[in-house]
């Protein structure tokens, strides 16, 4: 294969970035006007590079003490990477931030993994998981100096490990010669327990004895980027405690449209700080908890028959109507939500018992 057509099959190469940006703490003094103008002000500048650059937004508040916000950025040019930190800088809330932090990276194919949809591996589809672990990572140099197939069967037993663990998504992106790392690797996942765990088993893996350096790590709460700037000064947060304990616990939350989930569909929402699956099924809403109790595969991506979900990690299945297992593997059942609707809104919330079911509908 000539080198043409290499870098035509490797796909199209996107720019990531992860900016970690820190508030100064004076940032909080200021009166409330003037910290929702520059809310404002950084949530457009940032919407300005919507048809150029695809921005998520996370929380590090109270996960790390040296960054409060992640702005995750994958586009194709390095120029609008540059722009968008330029753009952010020179609004009234960036005089405010600094980033103690920042990775740069970009999308290649693996040398190690060679099935016929690795070349997606150079588009990255972020998921809409809750959490977000991420971390430069470099490898020793002698890595580098073994033979490709010493590798290939090292890297296949580090493979075989992320499988049993679908509830978490890996990203790798590739640094060499573009940041100090070699590698910036991230996880998309709604189970924290699952990447503990894995990263535990990796420990374990023969790679790991070439690993040079894999921190820091950072532990990142996936949020609007409105949610992400309001944590900074928790007056929205407050707000919320405080609509809570006025509506006696009931704990109702809306957590989409009707409209937006149609006959047939699944939509994944969050409610209670659980991740929830919505279904409609021949115009009934029903609501359990988006993993599957054996592997924590997502049910959202399951088949639907009447009132059954099928999961399509490992055929477990489940009623809808009761969150009971009806086949195994999994054995444990799932919890489910009490929903009503209201306004065209869907709303739910937890049903542990019949007898604790909060009386009335949402607020």
């Amino acid at each position: 294969m000539n080198k043409r057509n290499e870098s035509e099959d490797s796909g199209r190469r996107q720019v990531v970035k992860f900016s970690f940006y820190r508030v100064d703490p004076s940032w909080r003094g200021l009166p409330a006007q003037e910290r929702e103008a520059g809310k404002r002000e950084l949530m457009a500048a940032v919407e300005a590079f919507s048809e150029r650059l695809q921005v998520r937004s996370y929380s590090v508040v109270g996960m790390r003490g040296d960054a409060d916000i992640l702005l995750w950025q994958i586009g194709e040019r390095l120029e609008d990477i540059q722009l968008l930190a330029a753009a952010i800088n020179g609004t009234a809330m960036g005089q405010h931030l600094t980033m103690p932090h920042s990775f740069l990276a970009m999308t290649r194919r693996s040398v190690y993994v060679s099935q016929p949809g690795s070349r997606q591996r150079t588009e990255l589809h972020p998921s809409e998981s809750k959490y977000f672990f991420v971390y430069p990572f470099v490898k020793t140099r002698d890595w580098y100096q073994l033979p490709l197939e010493e590798r290939q069967k090292m890297m296949e037993e580090h493979i075989r490990i992320g499988r049993k663990y679908p509830s978490v998504k890996l990203n790798t992106t590739y640094s060499f010669g573009l940041d100090d790392q070699e590698f910036v690797v991230s996880f998309e996942t709604d189970e924290p327990a699952d990447f503990l765990d894995l990263v535990m088993e990796l420990r374990e893996a023969k790679t790991s004895l070439y690993t040079l350096r894999d921190v820091p790590i950072f532990t990142c709460i996936a949020m609007g980027l409105r949610e992400t700037l309001d944590a900074l000064d928790g007056l929205q947060t407050v707000t919320n405690l405080a609509s809570q304990r006025s509506n006696n616990g009931v704990g109702w939350t809306p957590v989409a449209s009707l409209g937006d989930l149609t006959d047939g569909r699944s939509k994944v929402v969050y409610a209670g700080g659980e991740q929830v699956a919505l279904f409609n099924v021949g115009g009934a809403i029903y609501a359990v908890a988006n993993r599957c109790s054996h592997a924590n595969g997502a049910l959202s991506d399951g088949t639907v028959e009447a009132t059954t979900v099928t999961c399509r990690y490992h055929g477990s299945q489940f009623d809808l109507a009761t969150g009971q297992p009806l086949c195994g593997p999994a054995s444990r059942p799932i919890s489910r939500f009490e929903v009503q609707i209201e306004g065209g809104m869907i709303y739910v919330g937890q049903l542990e018992s019949m007898s604790d079911q909060p009386a009335g509908g949402p607020p």
